[in-house]
């Protein structure tokens, strides 16, 4: 092709395809800069006909993720706070009875039904997690996020529209049922679209939005409550609103390790302008029909084989396992104990505010440091068992001394140390199992360390209470079970383990397994 104009067919064989690879082929090229635009989004494995929006890098995809995230937990936290949960109507034995608060108040609600509405929650969190997941080998990732946050920020609005237990009841288990995508889809994003060196770090900024978000909730929901406790879910609806929006607007993003389904009919826009019988686009058909073909059960079944033989990953998921039954009767009983043993006044706000400040510093602090040291598998397990035993040794002391002050110092640090497990405990779940795994592997481990962790621990501390009756040895034998998941964590650093982060998944094209989202390789392109 020279400066004059170019010949519309400069090939004179004419065999309308030339190139014998369709890949780089492109049909009457309109100028040379296209072709090359074309050859730089193939080689960033993207669908050559769709172009990656520039305003949407890395960076602000974890900003996203850690907005919706903190949306989710102050939820959490709202409907627990005392603004918003309320109190029941209380009658004496005089007849007269006081006005009751919030939701136990409005619907008249016992303690029990008041438990059910959390549990209901949590219910729905675990039945859909692993459905989520399972769904992403024929969805994409992206777009059942979009569905997860459409079905909260509705079943959230709809809480503020509830009328008895049994709506609001219902209404908590959709709220389990949206989040249960984002739980179980989001960190993979995360660790495909984060620099190299920096993952665990932006994974520890991610979960640190978890004790943020909490904290906050209390304070929101405290405030909010002067307009109406029903507020505070329309409010968060409100802000959700425009993130659920966003999941089906916007190219959806691909998961490293899926076939990208959407790509599906670009490829074949392509491939049949090139008159090849044998596309690309019937090797990625055929792969989604094989799937259909199994059934969704027997290759969840299949999967979840493949997840249980992987040792590095089980011993993992039992040391967070006996982490979480401490961390969440921690959450549960914490207030309750240290009035009882301290006499503390505000207790809701010192074990608030400790926790909010531990877990932020904490959760990045675990992230950064196994950056630091190098983010590999055995790392983050000599990490883990360091910074849990330490973290126990400084929580155990801290119950032992009688002065609130020392208390608080001595547990301030047993906390940030025990927060510090945040980012590279869900670095082993992600990179101890093949890509396509991530979202199973996620979703399962949040089954299991809820199941077997903190929903039995807060009732069993309390049986434990019951039968003792010493607030101060109930806390010290609860904390010697992070001892034990010390030791758990200890086990998985003389296990050979393998970083499979860049194994490829069985049937899934390289080109199609490179994230979308590539701004960390524009500088090197420029």
């Amino acid at each position: 092709m020279g400066d004059d104009k170019p010949d519309p067919n400069p090939n004179p064989n004419p065999n309308p395809n030339p190139n014998p690879d369709p890949v780089q082929a492109q049909p009457d090229p309109p100028s040379a800069s296209a072709a090359s635009k074309t050859e730089k989004e193939t080689e960033k494995g993207m669908a050559p006909l769709a172009s990656n929006p520039s305003w949407f890098t890395p960076k602000r995809l974890l900003c996203i993720f850690c907005v919706i995230n903190l949306i989710n937990y102050i939820d959490r936290g709202a409907i627990a706070s005392n603004g918003v949960n309320g109190s029941r109507k209380v009658c004496q034995t005089n007849g007269t009875c006081s006005s009751g608060s919030g939701i136990q108040g409005e619907f008249n609600m016992s303690n029990f039904e008041d438990g059910v509405i959390s549990s209901a929650f949590m219910v729905g969190l675990l039945v859909a997690c692993p459905i989520f997941a399972s769904s992403a080998k024929s969805v994409n990732p992206f777009r059942l996020i979009g569905v997860g946050l459409t079905v909260w920020t509705i079943a959230v609005a709809f809480c503020g529209f509830s009328f008895n237990f049994w709506s609001i009841a219902i209404a908590r288990m959709l709220v389990g049922v949206g989040e249960a995508s984002f739980i179980s889809l989001a960190a993979p994003f995360i660790d495909d679209n984060a620099p190299v060196t920096q993952r665990t770090a932006w994974l520890g900024a991610f979960y640190m939005c978890i004790p943020t978000g909490i904290a906050v909730g209390y304070v929101y929901g405290g405030l909010i409550s002067h307009f109406g406790w029903r507020w505070a879910f329309w409010v968060e609806a409100l802000l959700m609103l425009p993130f659920a929006i966003l999941g089906f607007v916007m190219k959806p993003l691909q998961l490293k390790g899926f076939s990208p389904v959407e790509s599906k009919k670009a490829l074949t826009v392509v491939d049949e302008d090139e008159g090849g019988e044998h596309s690309r686009s019937e090797v990625v058909a055929d792969e989604n029909s094989k799937t259909s073909g199994c059934g969704a059960l027997t290759m969840f079944v299949k999967d979840m084989k493949v997840l249980l033989l992987e040792k590095v990953y089980v011993v993992n998921v039992l040391g967070y396992i006996a982490y979480n039954f401490v961390i969440g009767a921690y959450s549960y009983w914490g207030p309750k104990a240290g009035y009882n043993i301290y006499h503390m006044s505000n207790a809701d706000y010192m074990f608030g505010g400790v926790t909010a400040v531990c877990g932020i510093v904490g959760s990045l602090a675990g992230g950064f440091l196994l950056d630091r040291i190098d983010s590999t598998i055995p790392n983050a397990f000599k990490l883990l068992s360091l910074a849990t035993l330490s973290g126990a040794v400084f929580c155990f002391a801290a119950f032992c001394f009688k002065s609130l002050y020392a208390f608080l110092a001595l547990f301030a640090i047993g906390e940030l140390l025990v927060f510090a497990t945040q980012a590279p405990v869900n670095f082993v779940c992600l990179h101890s199992v093949k890509p396509s795994l991530r979202p199973l592997s996620m979703a399962m481990s949040t089954v299991a360390i809820h199941i077997f962790g903190d929903v039995p621990s807060s009732p069993l501390v309390g049986l434990l209470q019951d039968k003792i009756d010493n607030w101060r040895s109930t806390a010290l034998i609860l904390t010697s079970i992070l001892f034990v998941a010390a030791g758990i964590w200890f086990i998985g650093v003389f296990f050979r383990s393998v970083d499979r982060y860049d194994e490829d998944s069985e049937h899934v094209n390289k080109a199609n397994s490179t994230p979308l989202l590539v701004e960390k390789t524009t500088a090197e392109t420029v």
